[in-house]
Protein backbone atom coordinates (compact mmCIF):
# COMPACT_ATOMS: atom_id res chain seq x y z
CA UNK A 1 0.00 0.00 0.00
CA UNK A 2 0.82 3.54 -0.39
CA UNK A 3 2.56 4.29 2.68
CA UNK A 4 1.83 8.13 1.95
CA UNK A 5 -1.59 7.68 2.64
CA UNK A 6 -0.79 5.99 6.05
CA UNK A 7 0.59 2.15 6.53
CA UNK A 8 -0.76 -0.77 8.42
CA UNK A 9 0.10 -4.43 8.76
CA UNK A 10 -2.49 -6.66 6.54
CA UNK A 11 -5.01 -3.84 7.90
CA UNK A 12 -4.31 -3.50 11.35
CA UNK A 13 -2.44 -0.49 13.03
CA UNK A 14 0.40 -0.93 15.22
CA UNK A 15 -0.20 -0.32 19.09
CA UNK A 16 1.45 3.24 19.66
CA UNK A 17 3.80 1.34 21.98
CA UNK A 18 5.41 -0.54 18.51
CA UNK A 19 5.92 2.45 16.90
CA UNK A 20 8.32 5.38 16.65
CA UNK A 21 8.35 8.23 15.08
CA UNK A 22 12.03 10.09 14.18
CA UNK A 23 14.63 9.28 11.55
CA UNK A 24 16.10 6.38 12.17
CA UNK A 25 17.66 2.62 10.93
CA UNK A 26 18.72 -0.54 11.97
CA UNK A 27 21.85 -2.55 13.17
CA UNK A 28 23.07 -4.53 10.56
CA UNK A 29 20.27 -7.08 11.32
CA UNK A 30 22.53 -9.07 10.35
CA UNK A 31 22.38 -9.02 6.14
CA UNK A 32 21.18 -12.07 4.92
CA UNK A 33 19.58 -14.01 1.79
CA UNK A 34 17.28 -14.44 -0.42
CA UNK A 35 16.71 -16.83 -3.21
CA UNK A 36 13.84 -19.08 -4.74
CA UNK A 37 12.29 -22.10 -4.74
CA UNK A 38 10.47 -24.56 -7.16
CA UNK A 39 7.38 -26.74 -6.43
CA UNK A 40 6.47 -30.26 -8.59
CA UNK A 41 5.86 -28.73 -11.65
CA UNK A 42 9.02 -26.13 -11.87
CA UNK A 43 12.58 -26.69 -13.20
CA UNK A 44 15.13 -26.27 -11.41
CA UNK A 45 18.39 -24.87 -13.23
CA UNK A 46 21.98 -24.42 -12.55
CA UNK A 47 25.78 -23.45 -12.93
CA UNK A 48 28.68 -21.44 -12.73
CA UNK A 49 28.89 -17.98 -14.19
CA UNK A 50 32.91 -16.68 -14.05
CA UNK A 51 33.06 -13.35 -12.56
CA UNK A 52 35.91 -10.87 -11.55
CA UNK A 53 37.95 -13.31 -9.27
CA UNK A 54 36.02 -16.41 -9.90
CA UNK A 55 33.01 -18.25 -10.12
CA UNK A 56 29.64 -17.81 -8.93
CA UNK A 57 26.80 -20.11 -8.24
CA UNK A 58 23.46 -19.65 -9.86
CA UNK A 59 20.05 -21.11 -10.19
CA UNK A 60 16.93 -20.44 -11.95
CA UNK A 61 13.58 -21.42 -10.72
CA UNK A 62 10.24 -21.96 -12.63
CA UNK A 63 9.23 -23.75 -15.93
CA UNK A 64 11.10 -22.72 -19.00
CA UNK A 65 7.70 -22.20 -20.93
CA UNK A 66 7.13 -18.92 -18.70
CA UNK A 67 6.82 -15.42 -20.17
CA UNK A 68 7.64 -13.28 -17.43
CA UNK A 69 10.43 -11.22 -16.85
CA UNK A 70 12.89 -12.46 -14.47
CA UNK A 71 13.35 -11.77 -11.23
CA UNK A 72 17.00 -11.42 -10.19
CA UNK A 73 17.19 -12.16 -6.34
CA UNK A 74 20.73 -10.59 -4.44
CA UNK A 75 20.76 -11.80 -1.24
CA UNK A 76 22.40 -10.23 1.56
CA UNK A 77 25.06 -10.63 4.16
CA UNK A 78 28.41 -9.97 3.21
CA UNK A 79 29.56 -13.37 3.14
CA UNK A 80 25.90 -15.58 3.50
CA UNK A 81 24.57 -17.36 0.71
CA UNK A 82 21.60 -17.90 -1.04
CA UNK A 83 20.42 -21.11 0.66
CA UNK A 84 17.64 -19.78 2.98
CA UNK A 85 15.23 -18.85 -0.16
CA UNK A 86 15.48 -22.06 -1.99
CA UNK A 87 12.28 -23.09 -0.29
CA UNK A 88 10.49 -19.76 0.00
CA UNK A 89 9.65 -18.17 -3.02
CA UNK A 90 7.77 -20.72 -4.95
CA UNK A 91 4.30 -18.44 -5.62
CA UNK A 92 6.84 -15.76 -7.53
CA UNK A 93 8.35 -18.78 -9.52
CA UNK A 94 4.44 -19.42 -10.87
CA UNK A 95 4.66 -16.46 -12.81
CA UNK A 96 8.41 -15.85 -14.15
CA UNK A 97 11.95 -17.48 -13.31
CA UNK A 98 13.45 -16.40 -10.19
CA UNK A 99 16.72 -16.58 -10.64
CA UNK A 100 19.22 -16.43 -6.96
CA UNK A 101 23.11 -16.70 -7.18
CA UNK A 102 25.52 -16.69 -4.27
CA UNK A 103 28.07 -13.79 -4.20
CA UNK A 104 31.74 -14.76 -4.30
CA UNK A 105 32.82 -15.81 -1.52
CA UNK A 106 29.53 -16.99 -0.03
CA UNK A 107 27.47 -20.27 -0.57
CA UNK A 108 28.57 -22.59 -3.30
CA UNK A 109 30.61 -19.93 -5.15
CA UNK A 110 34.37 -19.84 -5.24
CA UNK A 111 35.54 -18.12 -1.75
CA UNK A 112 39.29 -16.55 -2.27
CA UNK A 113 40.93 -14.79 0.25
CA UNK A 114 42.18 -11.96 -1.43
CA UNK A 115 40.49 -8.63 0.41
CA UNK A 116 40.97 -6.56 -2.12
CA UNK A 117 37.66 -8.10 -3.84
CA UNK A 118 35.50 -7.09 -0.95
CA UNK A 119 34.32 -4.03 -2.79
CA UNK A 120 31.37 -2.83 -3.88
CA UNK A 121 32.40 -2.05 -7.41
CA UNK A 122 33.44 -5.71 -7.82
CA UNK A 123 30.09 -6.91 -6.68
CA UNK A 124 28.27 -4.74 -9.32
CA UNK A 125 30.54 -5.81 -11.91
CA UNK A 126 29.36 -9.66 -10.88
CA UNK A 127 25.60 -8.67 -11.45
CA UNK A 128 26.83 -7.33 -14.55
CA UNK A 129 28.46 -10.34 -15.73
CA UNK A 130 25.72 -12.71 -14.25
CA UNK A 131 23.07 -10.59 -16.37
CA UNK A 132 25.02 -11.19 -19.97
CA UNK A 133 25.67 -14.92 -19.03
CA UNK A 134 22.27 -15.27 -18.38
CA UNK A 135 20.98 -13.32 -21.23
CA UNK A 136 18.94 -11.01 -18.49
CA UNK A 137 18.08 -8.67 -21.50
CA UNK A 138 15.30 -7.30 -19.13
CA UNK A 139 14.65 -8.14 -15.25
CA UNK A 140 13.33 -7.17 -11.79
CA UNK A 141 15.62 -6.89 -9.03
CA UNK A 142 15.17 -7.90 -5.43
CA UNK A 143 18.19 -6.98 -2.75
CA UNK A 144 17.44 -7.82 0.52
CA UNK A 145 19.75 -6.45 3.56
CA UNK A 146 22.95 -6.20 2.38
CA UNK A 147 21.35 -7.12 -0.96
CA UNK A 148 19.84 -4.11 -0.89
CA UNK A 149 22.82 -2.06 -0.75
CA UNK A 150 23.99 -3.88 -3.97
CA UNK A 151 20.53 -3.06 -6.29
CA UNK A 152 20.75 0.65 -4.66
CA UNK A 153 24.33 0.91 -5.76
CA UNK A 154 23.90 -1.02 -9.11
CA UNK A 155 21.07 0.78 -10.16
CA UNK A 156 22.93 3.78 -9.68
CA UNK A 157 25.37 3.17 -12.28
CA UNK A 158 22.02 3.51 -14.43
CA UNK A 159 21.67 0.04 -15.79
CA UNK A 160 19.53 -0.64 -19.06
CA UNK A 161 16.68 -3.12 -19.10
CA UNK A 162 16.22 -3.15 -15.29
CA UNK A 163 11.98 -2.72 -15.24
CA UNK A 164 11.80 -2.37 -11.17
CA UNK A 165 13.31 -2.95 -7.82
CA UNK A 166 11.89 -4.58 -4.72
CA UNK A 167 14.14 -3.60 -1.27
CA UNK A 168 13.63 -6.22 1.30
CA UNK A 169 14.56 -4.77 4.84
CA UNK A 170 17.47 -2.86 2.59
CA UNK A 171 20.69 -1.82 4.36
CA UNK A 172 21.27 1.78 2.69
CA UNK A 173 23.35 3.81 5.43
CA UNK A 174 25.42 2.31 7.93
CA UNK A 175 24.82 5.07 11.06
CA UNK A 176 21.30 5.13 10.64
CA UNK A 177 21.11 1.08 10.70
CA UNK A 178 23.46 1.25 13.34
CA UNK A 179 21.34 4.07 15.20
CA UNK A 180 18.02 1.92 14.85
CA UNK A 181 19.66 -0.89 16.50
CA UNK A 182 20.78 1.14 19.74
CA UNK A 183 16.81 1.92 19.99
CA UNK A 184 15.43 -2.39 19.70
CA UNK A 185 18.42 -3.16 21.76
CA UNK A 186 16.24 -0.73 24.50
CA UNK A 187 13.74 -2.59 24.38
CA UNK A 188 15.59 -6.26 25.95
CA UNK A 189 15.41 -6.82 29.34
CA UNK A 190 17.66 -4.66 31.23
CA UNK A 191 20.67 -7.91 31.70
CA UNK A 192 20.42 -8.60 28.17
CA UNK A 193 21.28 -4.99 27.41
CA UNK A 194 24.28 -5.04 29.79
CA UNK A 195 25.49 -8.22 28.96
CA UNK A 196 25.51 -6.46 24.73
CA UNK A 197 27.26 -3.78 26.50
CA UNK A 198 29.94 -5.31 28.68
CA UNK A 199 30.92 -7.79 25.82
CA UNK A 200 31.01 -5.19 23.56
CA UNK A 201 33.54 -2.78 25.78
CA UNK A 202 35.56 -6.02 26.56
CA UNK A 203 35.55 -7.22 22.99
CA UNK A 204 34.32 -10.60 24.26
CA UNK A 205 32.37 -11.23 21.37
CA UNK A 206 31.75 -14.82 22.11
CA UNK A 207 31.36 -14.89 25.47
CA UNK A 208 28.07 -17.10 26.50
CA UNK A 209 26.23 -13.82 28.24
CA UNK A 210 27.04 -12.19 24.64
CA UNK A 211 25.91 -14.96 22.35
CA UNK A 212 22.40 -15.20 25.05
CA UNK A 213 21.49 -11.59 24.50
CA UNK A 214 22.25 -11.50 21.01
CA UNK A 215 20.17 -14.70 20.39
CA UNK A 216 16.91 -12.97 22.14
CA UNK A 217 17.76 -9.94 19.81
CA UNK A 218 17.41 -12.16 16.52
CA UNK A 219 14.73 -14.33 17.99
CA UNK A 220 12.89 -10.81 18.38
CA UNK A 221 14.08 -9.05 15.39
CA UNK A 222 15.43 -11.71 13.16
CA UNK A 223 13.58 -14.68 12.66
CA UNK A 224 10.76 -14.77 14.93
CA UNK A 225 9.23 -17.69 13.90
CA UNK A 226 12.03 -20.31 15.42
CA UNK A 227 15.52 -19.19 16.70
CA UNK A 228 17.06 -21.20 15.50
CA UNK A 229 15.42 -20.95 12.27
CA UNK A 230 15.26 -24.77 11.36
CA UNK A 231 17.23 -26.24 8.20
CA UNK A 232 15.17 -25.35 5.50
CA UNK A 233 15.31 -26.88 2.35
CA UNK A 234 18.54 -26.56 -0.19
CA UNK A 235 20.54 -25.71 2.65
CA UNK A 236 22.18 -29.34 3.42
CA UNK A 237 24.93 -29.09 1.73
CA UNK A 238 25.68 -25.27 2.55
CA UNK A 239 28.94 -24.29 3.99
CA UNK A 240 27.84 -21.52 6.36
CA UNK A 241 28.58 -17.52 6.46
CA UNK A 242 31.92 -17.01 5.57
CA UNK A 243 32.72 -14.91 8.64
CA UNK A 244 36.30 -13.07 7.16
CA UNK A 245 34.26 -11.35 4.44
CA UNK A 246 31.69 -10.31 7.12
CA UNK A 247 34.22 -9.13 8.94
CA UNK A 248 36.22 -7.54 6.73
CA UNK A 249 33.36 -5.31 5.13
CA UNK A 250 30.56 -5.43 8.00
CA UNK A 251 32.69 -5.70 11.70
CA UNK A 252 33.05 -8.20 14.42
CA UNK A 253 28.94 -8.66 15.57
CA UNK A 254 25.47 -7.33 14.61
CA UNK A 255 26.13 -4.11 16.67
CA UNK A 256 29.83 -3.11 15.55
CA UNK A 257 30.32 -1.53 12.28
CA UNK A 258 34.03 -0.82 11.88
CA UNK A 259 34.93 -2.83 8.23
CA UNK A 260 34.74 -0.79 4.66
CA UNK A 261 30.67 -0.68 4.83
CA UNK A 262 31.17 2.16 8.06
CA UNK A 263 30.71 4.96 6.40
CA UNK A 264 28.15 3.36 3.45
CA UNK A 265 25.33 6.22 3.05
CA UNK A 266 23.27 6.04 -0.42
CA UNK A 267 19.94 7.39 1.65
CA UNK A 268 20.14 11.09 -0.01
CA UNK A 269 20.28 9.19 -3.34
CA UNK A 270 17.27 7.58 -3.23
CA UNK A 271 15.40 10.14 -5.33
CA UNK A 272 17.59 9.14 -7.89
CA UNK A 273 15.59 5.56 -8.41
CA UNK A 274 13.53 6.70 -11.61
CA UNK A 275 11.75 2.71 -12.08
CA UNK A 276 8.65 1.05 -10.16
CA UNK A 277 10.03 0.75 -6.29
CA UNK A 278 8.54 -1.72 -3.84
CA UNK A 279 10.07 -1.78 -0.45
CA UNK A 280 8.84 -4.57 2.01
CA UNK A 281 9.51 -4.64 5.88
CA UNK A 282 8.85 -6.74 8.54
CA UNK A 283 6.33 -5.61 11.34
CA UNK A 284 9.48 -6.41 13.43
CA UNK A 285 12.20 -6.16 11.52
CA UNK A 286 16.05 -5.24 12.31
CA UNK A 287 15.17 -2.20 10.31
CA UNK A 288 11.75 -0.47 11.77
CA UNK A 289 8.85 0.06 9.66
CA UNK A 290 9.36 3.92 10.52
CA UNK A 291 12.76 3.72 8.91
CA UNK A 292 11.45 2.27 5.74
CA UNK A 293 8.72 4.62 5.65
CA UNK A 294 11.25 7.91 5.38
CA UNK A 295 13.00 5.83 2.89
CA UNK A 296 9.57 5.42 0.59
CA UNK A 297 8.99 8.86 0.86
CA UNK A 298 12.13 9.66 -1.13
CA UNK A 299 11.05 7.63 -3.71
CA UNK A 300 8.54 8.84 -6.48
CA UNK A 301 5.17 6.57 -6.35
CA UNK A 302 6.79 4.12 -4.51
CA UNK A 303 5.33 1.68 -2.27
CA UNK A 304 5.84 0.16 1.27
CA UNK A 305 4.46 -3.16 2.08
CA UNK A 306 4.17 -4.65 5.62
CA UNK A 307 4.69 -8.39 6.60
CA UNK A 308 2.56 -9.03 9.21
CA UNK A 309 4.63 -11.04 12.44
CA UNK A 310 7.64 -11.07 10.79
CA UNK A 311 11.50 -10.00 11.70
CA UNK A 312 14.13 -9.17 9.45
CA UNK A 313 13.93 -12.78 7.83
CA UNK A 314 10.28 -11.98 6.53
CA UNK A 315 10.65 -14.86 3.73
CA UNK A 316 10.80 -17.61 6.39
CA UNK A 317 8.62 -15.55 8.66
CA UNK A 318 5.82 -15.29 6.47
CA UNK A 319 6.69 -17.07 3.09
CA UNK A 320 3.01 -17.06 1.57
CA UNK A 321 2.81 -12.85 2.76
CA UNK A 322 6.20 -12.02 1.39
CA UNK A 323 5.42 -13.94 -2.22
CA UNK A 324 1.93 -12.20 -2.49
CA UNK A 325 3.09 -8.95 -1.94
CA UNK A 326 6.28 -9.41 -4.41
CA UNK A 327 4.08 -11.31 -6.81
CA UNK A 328 1.36 -8.46 -7.16
CA UNK A 329 3.93 -5.39 -6.95
CA UNK A 330 5.77 -7.27 -10.12
CA UNK A 331 2.55 -8.46 -11.77
CA UNK A 332 0.96 -5.16 -11.63
CA UNK A 333 4.32 -3.90 -13.72
CA UNK A 334 4.55 -7.77 -15.89
CA UNK A 335 1.37 -9.75 -15.86
CA UNK A 336 2.05 -13.13 -16.05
Amino acid sequence: MQANAGWSVNGKVPPKNQRRGGPLSIVIGILFSLASCADANSEAREGYVEVPGGRVWYETIGSRSQDGIPLLVIHGGPGFGSCTYVSTLTEIAEDRPVIIYDQLGAGRSDQPTDTTLWRIPRFLEEIAELRTALNLDEVHILGHSWGGTLTMEYMLTQPTGVRSVVFVGPLLGTERWVEDARFLRAQLPDNLQVALQEGEESGRFTSPRYLEATDSFYARFFVRSQWPPPELPGCESDTGPNMEVYRYMWGPTEFTATGTLANLDRIGQLPDLKVPTLFVVGEYDEIPVETVLEFQELVARSIVEVIEDAGHMVHIDQPALFNAAVRNFLAGIDPP
